[in-house]
């Protein structure tokens, strides 16, 4: 059964970015990856793509021809897409069940906040997967089954908007917003950790952004900005919707630190419930004993002096 990881996330998050280290790790301990551009507006790729929706319906096509803006054409090709999901199930079932996808997503926030489309799709393959479940040749498509998930949405933030209390509020809402509409398993990620130094300095440790701790603390800065004390109530409102559903927490990721993938990877296949084989571990191990060879056998090494001290307590 196919696993995949559908990558959300607004303009500037990293998607792309991403999308081409998260296949270098991967293809680096021995994954079979590819990744579907599903962005039809992105011309640039850091990777080379497998599966390209611009094969299928081109953003600047539609603009011109519909008379529509980016956003309107945005929200027609995905439709598009809906309608014509055939050709995606035709393209991805070119590939064996074991195979691993990276879903490269459009960063328009209403296509995964409230727009039903994208939710449509993967709701559209389940359905051909439960049709098709005596035959090996569209079995793939069963990897948006919930039960169990073969598939996560991954949603991405810039850890810069942690700098700016009106922005955190609002990328914990764009985040719940994602989780409750595409109802799938989720992992959020504040990307370019590496470079939270360059920005303004934070007035939290980042472990009460990690863990989206008590954000009374964030309305009390925004209420020390005289535009924002007209929103106090609604930034409250906001803030209490977040809270009550206890569901949005953060990891954070580097995407040029091996090790920081590697730590982002562990929890999309906890949450996608993919199981690495012993190849995969055996290149893992090799790929960080070359990399950090005194260090990983250390903590390799203390790991098991914890065990054996608890064992004689």
């Amino acid at each position: 059964m196919a696993t995949a990881q559908l990558v959300l996330g607004p303009p500037g998050s990293g998607k792309s970015t991403y999308c081409a280290g998260m296949r270098e790790f991967l293809s680096s301990i021995g994954r079979k990856v590819s990744v579907v551009n599903l962005d039809p507006a992105n011309e640039s790729l850091p990777y080379k793509e497998d599966i390209n929706i611009t094969d299928l319906v081109r953003l600047e096509e539609v603009m011109e021809r519909l008379k529509l803006g980016p956003n309107g054409g945005l929200v027609y090709c995905m439709e598009y897409l809906e309608t014509n999901v055939d050709w995606l199930v035709k393209d991805m079932a070119v590939k064996d069940a074991s195979h691993y996808y990276i879903i490269d997503c459009p960063g328009q926030v209403e296509l995964y906040t409230h727009h039903s489309s994208l939710r449509n799709i993967t709701n559209r393959l389940k359905e051909e997967g439960m049709k098709a479940s005596e035959g090996f040749v569209f079995f793939f498509v069963l990897f948006v089954l919930s039960l169990p998930p073969q598939v996560v949405s991954v949603h991405l933030i810039d850890c810069e908007n942690c700098t700016d209390p009106s922005k955190f509020i609002s990328s914990l809402l764009v985040s719940l917003s994602c989780m409750l509409q595409i109802e799938l398993p989720h992992v959020n990620i504040l990307t370019k950790i590496d470079l939270l130094s360059k920005y303004k300095e934070l007035p939290f440790d980042i472990d009460y952004y990690t863990d989206v701790m008590d954000l009374s603390y964030l309305l009390s800065l925004l209420s020390d900005e005289s535009f924002f004390n007209r929103y106090k109530k609604l930034n409250e409102a906001i803030i209490s919707i977040v809270e009550d559903h206890s569901l949005v927490s953060f990891l954070t990721l580097s995407i040029q630190d091996k090790e920081s993938v590697h730590k982002v990877s562990t929890e999309i296949d906890r949450a996608s419930g993919y199981i690495m084989n012993q190849d995969e571990r055996d290149a893992l191990t090799s790929s960080f004993l070359s990399s950090y060879p005194a260090e990983y056998q250390y903590m390799k090494n203390m790991g098991v002096r914890e065990k054996l001290t608890e064992n004689k307590d």
